[in-house]
């Protein structure tokens, strides 16, 4: 794999730190697992017709923010599959119960046709969204898994327009860093460094993915996990 992407290391399109992903089995179960991290309550953000699923959203400062995501039961399958796996729900489940729900994050990028050139294979292939009157592009695998397991980011192009943050709830929550603890720290590290990602998580080695978000609210520094 570290050939593999250092073949592309000519190309460093720059990314930055977009938000956090917690992948539920429910809204329920994030909401309740957030809560019990942060002591918050994340309100509902909104419903993805054109995916199927839906969120609660929480700014962490700046342009930085968490999504609680999780496969919408009066939803409709959108005909390709979902973002962040959440077709797979016995896996979504699996990975709920070994405590990894924090599973991952997304990358900004002003240039998603440069990042995925030639890694189409790690990050999935670009989606208009949505579909009827597209917004912004995300790169979603065939079979709509995380990259990497989530090892590595999903991808956002937002075609030049900021993330609008007004309607979403601040409770003063700020993110203060995030670690990754991976069996196979150098070559995400690499991976990282070769696309030149602003903040990216601080990689660690570890026998499993771990994601561990610090996370400074009014009620004092909590990690989410």
């Amino acid at each position: 794999m570290v050939e593999a992407l250092s073949s592309h290391a000519s190309r460093r399109p720059s990314l930055h730190l977009d938000h956090l992903t917690v992948i539920a089995p429910s809204l329920a179960e994030g909401v309740a697992h957030v809560r019990a991290c942060l002591d918050l309550d994340v309100p509902f953000g909104q419903r993805h017709a054109y995916m199927g699923t839906h969120n609660h959203l929480l700014q962490l400062g700046g342009a930085v923010y968490l999504e609680i995501v999780a496969l919408d039961p009066e939803g409709h399958a959108p005909g390709r599959s979902r973002w962040f796996g959440l077709d797979d729900q016995a896996g979504i489940r699996r990975a709920w119960d070994e405590g990894r729900r924090l599973r991952g994050w997304v990358a900004r990028t002003d240039d998603i046709d440069a990042v995925l050139e030639g890694r189409e294979s790690i990050f999935g292939r670009k989606v208009a969204l949505p579909p009827e009157a597209p917004a912004f592009d995300f790169a979603i695998p065939d079979d709509g898994s995380l990259p990497a397991d989530g090892a590595w980011p999903s991808l956002i192009d937002r075609r030049g327009k900021a993330r609008s943050m007004a309607t979403m709830a601040d409770l003063g929550a700020r993110l203060q860093a995030i670690t990754l603890e991976s069996p196979d720290p150098l070559d995400t590290q690499q991976l990282y460094d070769e696309l030149a990602i602003d903040t990216p998580p601080t990689v660690q080695p570890g026998p499993a993915l771990r994601y561990r978000a610090s996370i400074a609210t009014p009620a004092g520094l909590r990690e989410l996990t």
